[in-house]
């Protein structure tokens, strides 16, 4: 057994089958709590097409917006947004533009027309993202992210005493929700 960061871990937590690499989604016992099955990932491209055919877009924004519209059940990662914009670009589908220190992507005209004659087939990507997933699982998801934001609210607003406090909800939070999936296995 070794020690890091506030409790001890045994090294088998961190490989396959441990908590810590079941909790980021791989392996058994990942995501909605089904064994061997991962969340179903949507269709970046689609999705990029129909977020920047409402409006430019830089790449936080799209990652922002399709994770918002699929209720927390899928965001993509920069390294599938941005081969994706790349690829756009490459077939004249989109452009990217130098803007407030960053790029942002918009439509061109073939984009356009690519959107409009393959509305169907583009679908709905993050619908289809968080389909089947389990009952209560897209509210669990809401309620982390909104701790999320809570905690960058504590972070960046509140006093050393208040972060200190927010730490210690936290760790004790973390813990409860570990004390849960014992008990649980334990079943």
């Amino acid at each position: 057994m070794f020690m890091w960061g506030p409790g001890p871990f045994t090294p088998g937590e961190f490989g396959p089958g441990g908590p810590v690499f079941k909790m980021r989604g791989f392996g058994p016992g990942g995501p909605g709590g089904h064994r061997g099955r991962r969340m179903r990932r949507g269709n970046v491209r689609a999705a990029i097409l129909l977020l920047l055919e409402e409006e430019p877009r830089n790449g936080y924004q799209v990652m922002q917006e399709i994770e918002q519209r699929s209720e927390g059940a899928w965001r993509p990662s920069p390294g599938s947004v941005y081969p994706a914009f790349q690829l756009l670009a490459d077939e004249g589908l989109i452009r990217g533009e130098a803007r407030d220190g960053g790029n942002v992507f918009e439509l061109t005209d073939a984009g356009k027309a690519y959107v409009d004659e393959n509305r169907e087939r583009l679908g709905n990507p993050w619908q289809q993202a968080g389909e089947g997933m389990p009952e209560g699982v897209r509210e669990l998801i809401h309620l982390a992210m909104q701790v999320g934001v809570a905690t960058r609210q504590v972070t960046h607003h509140g006093s050393e005493a208040q972060r200190a406090e927010a730490a210690k909800v936290l760790a004790d939070t973390r813990r409860a929700l570990y004390r849960i999936l014992a008990e649980d296995d334990a079943a």
